[in-house]
């Protein structure tokens, strides 16, 4: 009775065209979802826009950015960047400032750190232009997309002067200074003795001269998301600059500055694509 009763059930739902159907469309949506999710985690990224942010470390300093990118056609994507830059002369060396003595928890107290001979600090704000050159998709999840880049635009340098705390010769009091004023203040940037630490960071900005420029990069990007509507590259590359005027970041006895400057760089930028509605 029982065998006949399941072999019952069984044939009832054979002959029920409605629950058959129902199983079918529920497979089939499974199905579709399963291809959706593999189609965000494999094959080509054909994504139609982008946004990212990343960090840069060049040779000779660091910087943040902004990028937007377009895509043009399967294997060209057009971006703008914008990016917030600071440049370092290789002969920088921080130095502790003057002690001042101990208190009375054992704890030592020194005037602030500074930077030996240094003259101005110089930060860039660049906007420019740029293309991505499809060279290897990732084909797989975890495979990375490989891309050439080109890119250029414009620069606007911003000049600050680096103020010290000195010991003025002519009072013996602590004044703070810039060096170029042309007076036996400068003398004092180059002779430790006279030293009694940096002026502070906020010191200077009211100062800035404006030196525009133009700036060029080429490099290769290395995008290893496990998903295609995400971000996680890394690009390494060359970058050239060029001024209008020489840049003075260090106090240079030979009055030698740069207008060009040229350096290598590697950066890490994360973020998100999407397609236009």
């Amino acid at each position: 009775m029982l065998l006949l009763l399941i072999g019952g059930s069984l044939q009832a739902q054979t002959n029920n065209p409605s629950r058959q159907s129902k199983k079918e469309e529920k497979e089939q949506k499974k199905l579709k979802r399963i291809s959706l999710f593999k189609e965000r985690e494999e094959g080509e990224n054909m994504y139609e826009r982008d946004f990212s942010i990343g960090g840069r470390l060049n040779t000779d300093g660091w910087g943040g950015f902004l990028e937007m990118g377009y895509r043009k056609n399967r294997k060209i994507v057009n971006y703008f960047q914008f990016e917030f830059a600071e440049k370092k002369d290789p002969h920088e060396h921080k130095r502790a400032g003057e002690y001042l003595g101990t208190g009375p928890w054992g704890e030592s107290y020194s005037e602030k750190p500074y930077i030996f001979l240094k003259q101005n600090n110089f930060y860039q704000a660049k906007l420019g232009i740029g293309q991505r050159y499809l060279i290897g998709g990732k084909g797989n999840k975890n495979g990375v997309e490989v891309s050439a880049i080109y890119y250029g635009g414009i620069s606007l340098g911003l000049m600050k002067p680096y103020y010290l705390n000195i010991r003025d010769p002519n009072t013996g009091g602590a004044i703070q200074v810039k060096y170029g004023t042309g007076t036996t203040y400068d003398t004092s940037f180059i002779k430790p003795s006279d030293i009694i630490g940096g002026a502070g960071f906020g010191k200077g900005w009211g100062e800035i001269k404006l030196v525009p420029g133009l700036h060029a990069r080429a490099g290769m990007r290395f995008d290893w998301a496990h998903f295609n509507e995400v971000v996680s590259a890394l690009e390494v590359g060359v970058n050239a600059e060029y001024y209008t005027k020489e840049v003075p970041i260090m106090v240079e006895l030979d009055n030698k500055h740069k207008q060009f400057f040229f350096n290598a760089y590697v950066s890490l930028q994360f973020g998100k694509r999407w397609n236009r509605r």
